[in-house]
């Protein structure tokens, strides 16, 4: 070949790659930019640097001026010696001037081991590899940026640092995981970035960082370069606590909180998380509860979501402050000895552009079909859980909350959505598996997993599952073909109980069944009773206006609810607000109506909830046996023309029991008869009729309680007593030496 011929090949090959670097396309960058061999043999060295006015290479104390190729930002020196790994660039640009290492004389820093669990779906710890991670490489301390989109043509970091231009860093593909990469040094934390990711067709979309540690508050939507912290480290003490109060035979009392709207600012401004670790914590523990459960943390845009549509999965939203302020938050819980529950949502994503949806401009993430991939109900994205680079992504983002926040668990969003193919629904809007059923074997297989590693790796947690369906086996260990969590919302006590509530007292009688068909699958699961958020919003109103009657009558109605919801078997949630008888509707927009503890009616019902969960507390017969038939008897369950039912609790030391009565008319009942287990003496350890629950104050009895051999309810042994009005009673045996 001619040196004219091979002067032109060379000219049209730059042309060429100097097109793709302009429009921001270009693949392999590292086989172009950085230091090559010529067409003659030789080293040269090349960079490609737009708005640059100069450009020249500093090594060992020598300086080499690059040439500009044509009118382009392609800048070339050809060396006539090897040059030290540390060169410089110097960049002259019209305001300044700059020297920087070169970011393609930098090799991958990708764990090449880690790709390849991260592509068959079992790296636990993701987050540590992909995503924006300061490192120092070659004794240059920066940033390494990784991301997964296999089916892009070219991926950019852009960002502050560079004007957001896609054309100035360049990031490699590693074919063999599908993931793009790149460092990048003289970073700073607090910057923002996103990836510009060019697809097959030549759209470029910019896109957050799926991995990043913090986010912008909406409306901005990039990534925010946040160092590691370091997981939570708990003492010896914490880490025992952590396991006894989340244990089966706990008691558990679940107070659940939206950050956004339990208190505000004079301002209506958010409270910060060091706030929250003041305030909130010590009004759980005034209140008696055992646990808070947050409703999502991960960062979404969309307030209206209440946190149920995140787009920052790895990244605790920063309205309500910094990612330290969150730890914080979460050190004193443990110091207190709460137990933390967060809100994690894996069924779906929301359709935000700067999310997972199309993320390198195929559905990478959610499934192509949209019978398989959208949902209806929610106008959200579904994830492909038969993809394992997504169960990577879900498995280490579960790993990310329990580890490195030292939570106590997570509460599994809308499992049954991910459970079923055909969930919500119509016949032919879905597809069947490959068995010809309706079980999404993916989720399933997903959920398994998560529930697996997450006991493994972390004990003492509580794996908590939202799920509305009598689907077998949601508490049920994985080996023994279960989901493996540790407990489930019962959704069919809370349905079943509430409707019943509602009636008026005079129709009860009819529905009598509502409050006791919950016992024939009690112990089928570890369950929690919830009463959530999803119950007083979307025009349901609020707790107290859902119970039938005057102003006293609904107070007094829903002092027995709770005191039969506390004693029923079963953990216990209960949404704030709640605990004082709020009376609207919950906004999320707003606090909590707290001025209405200046009245007795609302005050009564905060110490009724306090009153419940000191004897709770410190009842092991309320807790102890949740999940064992040997825990629960009935003493009455067909008293349906009075609407009366009773009930007997027992510890795991079987003489250990109380006695619940609820009435549930407003008539009072004088010298009523019910069977106990054993003779003895009983004493009143809960009237939710009491004066100081803002009562009518009828009491049960007069003092200690003495049986009377006289044959009740299949018991040889019965005792008198009054049934206040709209009131729920528990009686405890004493001893002997107690009553002397």
């Amino acid at each position: 070949m001619n040196s004219s011929v091979q002067i032109k090949s060379v000219s049209d090959q730059y042309n060429q790659q100097v097109s793709a670097l302009e429009r921001g396309c270009f693949k392999d960058p590292f086989s172009f930019l950085g230091v090559h061999t010529d067409s003659n043999g030789k080293q040269c060295i090349r960079c490609f640097l737009p708005a640059a006015k100069s450009v020249s290479v500093k090594s060992k104390g020598t300086v080499i001026n690059c040439s500009r190729y044509m009118d382009s930002d392609l800048f070339i020196a050809h060396l006539n010696s090897v040059l030290s790994d540390d060169y410089e660039l110097v960049i002259k640009y019209s305001d300044c001037t700059v020297s920087q290492r070169d970011i393609y004389n930098f090799p991958s820093a990708l764990d090449t081991h880690a790709m390849y669990l991260f592509n068959e779906g079992t790296l636990e710890h993701a987050y540590r590899h992909l995503g924006a991670h300061f490192i120092t490489l070659n004794d240059t301390d920066g940033v390494r940026f990784s991301v997964w989109a296999p089916n892009a043509s070219s991926v950019s970091v852009i960002g502050e640092f560079n004007h957001w231009q896609r054309n100035h860093h360049f990031m490699r593909f590693n074919p063999g995981s599908g993931v793009w990469d790149i460092f990048i040094p003289a970073l700073t934390a607090g910057q923002c970035y996103k990836f510009a990711i060019t697809t097959t067709s030549g759209d470029v979309l910019e896109k957050a960082d799926p991995f990043a540690f913090k986010m912008q508050q909406a409306p901005g939507t990039a990534s925010v370069l946040q160092p590691q912290l370091g997981a939570i480290k708990l003492t010896d003490k914490m880490l025992k606590q952590k396991a006894k109060r989340n244990a089966i035979d706990a008691p558990i009392s679940i107070y659940e909180v939206h950050l956004g709207s339990w208190q505000r600012k004079i301002d209506n401004c958010y409270l910060n998380y060091t706030e929250f670790a003041e305030h909130l914590i010590s009004y759980v523990k005034e209140t008696g509860f055992t646990h808070i459960q947050l409703m999502p943390v991960s960062e979404y845009p969309f307030d209206g979501s209440w946190g149920y549509q995140p787009v920052g999965l790895f990244s605790p939203t920063s309205r309500f402050g910094s990612v330290d302020d969150f730890r914080y938050f979460v050190q004193r819980c443990h110091e207190e000895n709460i137990g933390l529950l967060v809100d994690w949502v894996p069924g779906h994503f929301p359709s935000d552009p700067h999310g997972l949806h199309c993320f390198d401009g195929t559905h990478l993430y959610e499934h192509a079909d949209a019978r398989q991939g959208f949902h209806p109900d929610w106008n959200t994205y579904i994830y492909n859980y038969d993809r394992p680079e997504v169960r990577s992504f879900l498995v280490a983002n579960a790993m990310f909350w329990l580890e490195e926040f030292a939570i106590d668990g997570l509460r599994v969003d809308a499992v049954a959505s991910m459970l079923y193919l055909d969930y919500s629904r119509e016949e032919g809007q879905w597809v069947p598996n490959c068995y010809g059923g309706r079980e999404n074997l993916g989720a399933i297989e997903c959920l398994k997993q998560v529930n697996l590693r997450s006991y493994a790796n972390n004990p003492g947690i509580m794996m908590v599952a939202e799920e509305s369906t009598a689907w077998p086996g949601v508490t049920r260990q994985v080996d023994h073909d279960g989901l493996g969590f540790g407990y489930k919302w019962n959704m069919g006590w809370m349905n079943d109980s509430l409707h019943y509530m509602q009636r008026d007292p005079l129709y009860r009688q009819h529905h009598h069944h509502e409050m006791t068909f919950s016992m024939v699958y009690a112990f089928s699961e570890n369950y929690i009773l919830p009463l959530s958020h999803d119950e007083v919003v979307h025009g349901k109103g609020s707790l107290i206006e859902k119970m039938p009657g005057d102003d006293w009558q609904q107070f007094a109605n829903l002092r027995a609810y709770y005191a039969f919801m506390w004693a029923h078997p079963g953990k216990k949630l209960l949404f704030m607000g709640g605990e004082f008888a709020q009376r609207k509707e919950w906004n999320h927009d707003q606090s909590l109506d707290w001025h209405l503890l200046e009245h007795q009616s609302h005050n009564g019902i905060q110490n009724t909830v306090k009153t419940l969960n000191e004897v709770y507390t410190s009842t092991p017969a309320l807790y102890e046996l949740d999940s064992e038939p040997a825990g629960f008897s009935w003493i009455d369950n067909q008293n349906a023309q009075q609407s009366i039912f009773s009930f007997v609790r027992y510890a795991k030391k079987a003489s250990d029991y109380v006695v619940v009565v609820c009435n549930l008319t407003p008539n009072v009942y004088q010298g009523y008869q019910i069977g106990v287990p054993s003779n003895g003496h009983f004493e009143v350890v809960l009237n939710t009729d009491d004066e100081l629950l803002f009562g009518s104050g009828v009491k049960v009895s007069d003092g200690v309680i003495a049986t009377e051999a006289s044959p009740s309810h299949g018991h040889q042994n019965s005792v008198l007593i009054t049934l206040p009005p709209l009131a729920t009673v528990y009686l405890k045996k004493v001893c002997n030496e107690s009553i002397n």
